[in-house]
């Protein structure tokens, strides 16, 4: 059963002051499940007020204790798998086995960053005097707003939360309020862990509602935000004019690369497979195919058939492989996607049509000869649409690659080294993975370029956005 979600500030869980609430619909029914508590601006006083007596204590606490604290939680979430994978398929649409393995990678990255935890590491610097200690001290940069978004609930706030708790800082967790029960129980999983109250506060509310209060607020240090480029640059423009420490992760365009001497099998299955997962609504999924003439009939020959062997359904029957879009929105705009791209002169391969008119299931769709004048080519279409073009050179496969301003993945195929050394040099992306879907482990860094924002969510470099570096020297 979908339980009701609460906020959860200064340790409680509670509902909104005005005792407002959001409804939460199973996209695969259309049916209502359960609501969300609806924060408004007393609700985050209240949470800012908790974060400031959370970060004071936390700030103190050592960097082994933190860590206990939080692998104890990486271990609640995988004793709770099964019952937050359940709750994440019925209010996000995901197939079951793509939730629990969001659960289950959610753990780890909560393991890694409780290592990274005692490893903050300072330095001293030689002093060209006697007697004279020059120190680089790192420090909680302090109360952290973080904004999470609807596709992944659990893996994108996980990351933000956790390098934040790693670091000493408070978080007020602004969760999505289409999924906010995976979300929940990410929270749930640290206060039962024993994390002191107001370090992690969980509000929901309207976005730009809370956004635009958090953010100019005088306690609030750091931003991190994950979601679209339009709204991304409206939120980093307001952090920068208070001066606030921001990391934004937002849109993609990823150009996935056929090369001639490419292991097509493997190309079309593995592209398959990610092009469709989260029914592409997946800031890193490949979206623009570039195929090269000479193989691309024997890649679409594999990627078609690939594709035919996706189960769209309801993601908790058994078999299926591709569950709905996550909202009503989502229709509509593939449909328009679609619709530009047909009218100028692209084909349909395969799908194209909305599954019946409950749920919000869409066919797996693949458009071929697809112009750059398409929106297609120059919108991200976050849905299970791909575009797939033909190539003749390296150059032309480059060129267009690095068409426009988004920066975040890609991805190529290739036998050749010499062709693998050139496209880690050309590609101009924040992410590019060769011969593999490779990324989003909580070891390697997550994070792009250009439109697609800036800073990282991953790796050893994730948790310095959430660090303050201060220089004391002092003479004895």
């Amino acid at each position: 059963m979908y339980q009701d979600v609460m906020l959860h500030i200064g340790g409680e869980w509670t509902g909104a002051k005005s005792g407002r609430t959001l409804d939460v619909l199973n996209p695969a029914t259309e049916e209502k499940i359960g609501t969300a508590a609806h924060a408004e601006r007393a609700d985050l006083d209240a949470a800012i007020a908790a974060a400031e007596t959370g970060f004071v204590a936390w700030r103190k606490t050592s960097p082994q204790a933190r860590a206990k604290i939080m692998r104890k939680a990486a271990n609640l979430i995988r004793e709770r798998a099964d019952t937050i994978a359940r709750t994440m398929t019925m209010e996000q649409g995901k197939p079951l086995p793509e939730a629990k393995g969001e659960t289950l990678l959610a753990a780890d990255v909560i393991d890694w960053f409780a290592e990274e935890a005692p490893r903050t590491y300072g330095r001293v610097i030689p002093a060209r005097a006697d007697g004279v200690y020059q120190l680089v001290v790192k420090e909680p940069v302090g109360i952290v707003a973080a904004f999470t978004p609807w596709n992944f609930p659990l893996n994108q706030a996980v990351r933000k939360v956790s390098a934040a708790i790693a670091a000493g800082c408070a978080v007020i967790l602004k969760g999505p309020e289409e999924t906010p029960g995976s979300c929940a129980e990410l929270v749930r999983a640290f206060a039962d862990a024993g994390l002191p109250a107001g370090v992690l506060n969980l509000v929901y509310g309207v976005p730009a509602e809370i956004s635009e209060y958090l953010i100019p607020h005088h306690s609030v240090r750091k931003i991190s935000f994950t979601g679209s480029t339009v709204v991304g640059k409206h939120l980093a423009s307001l952090a920068g004019k208070h001066m606030k420490r921001a990391t934004m992760e937002l849109g993609g365009h990823a150009p996935a690369i056929v090369f001639e001497d490419a292991d097509l099998d493997a190309a079309a299955k593995i592209l398959a497979a990610n092009k469709f997962r989260n029914a592409g609504q997946v800031c890193v999924a490949p979206t623009r195919f570039l195929v090269q003439d000479s193989v691309y009939d024997g890649f679409m020959e594999r990627f078609l058939g690939a594709v035919a062997k996706i189960k769209v359904g309801d993601g908790l029957e058994a078999g299926t492989t591709m569950g709905p879009l996550a909202n009503e929105r989502r229709i509509p705009a593939i449909e328009g996607f679609i619709a530009d791209a047909r009218q100028h002169g692209a084909k349909v391969a395969a799908g194209g049509e909305r599954i019946g008119n409950k749920g919000y299931f869409f066919q797996p769709t693949v458009m071929t000869d697809v112009p750059v004048t398409a929106r297609a080519m120059n919108e991200e279409p976050f849905g299970p649409l791909a575009l797939v073009n033909r190539f003749a050179s390296f150059d032309d496969a480059i060129a267009e690659a690095n068409r426009l301003d988004f920066g975040l993945a890609a991805y190529a195929y290739t036998r050749s080294t010499k062709t693998v050394t050139a496209l880690g040099h050309r590609i101009e992306s924040g992410m590019v993975s060769i011969n593999h879907h490779g990324l989003a482990l909580p070891e390697t860094p997550f994070g792009g370029m250009k439109d697609s924002g800036y800073g990282w969510e991953g790796g050893a470099e994730a948790i310095d956005s959430y660090l303050a570096t201060k220089f004391v020297t002092q003479a004895s």
